[in-house]
């Protein structure tokens, strides 16, 4: 399934084209993509404490599209921090695609 998803990656680009909004630490949608985002690399790297989402590159973007037979709600592109033993380095860019009532479907880091 999660290749299957990957293949939304390019879907997810294009239907940014549309508008976007800002937004803000506390932003549900955002927080979501956080939290499984920071558990799925966990599990890959013991070594990462924390994931902080730069909000100031998060862009939103409301979808109705599907991939195969599941609907992507809400597309979520920007730029986190990935930090590893109290340490912290350069910005990973990420997408996060959530699906009916803001189930997270995929978050996809550039690196780990």
């Amino acid at each position: 399934m999660r290749i299957k998803m990957l293949a939304a990656v390019p879907v997810a680009f294009a239907l940014l084209a549309g508008s976007a909004q800002a937004q803000t630490p506390d932003e549900p949608a955002v927080t979501a993509c956080k939290s499984t985002g920071l558990l799925a690399l966990q599990e890959k790297s013991k070594d990462i404490t924390d994931l902080v989402i730069d909000m100031e590159s998060v862009a939103v973007s409301k979808a109705d599209t599907k991939v195969e037979d599941v609907p992507v709600k809400t597309v979520i592109l920007g730029e986190a921090y990935i930090a590893r033993s109290g340490k912290t380095g350069a910005p990973d860019r990420f997408v996060c695609l959530l699906g009916e009532k803001g189930k997270v479907l995929l978050t996809f880091f550039t690196a780990q």
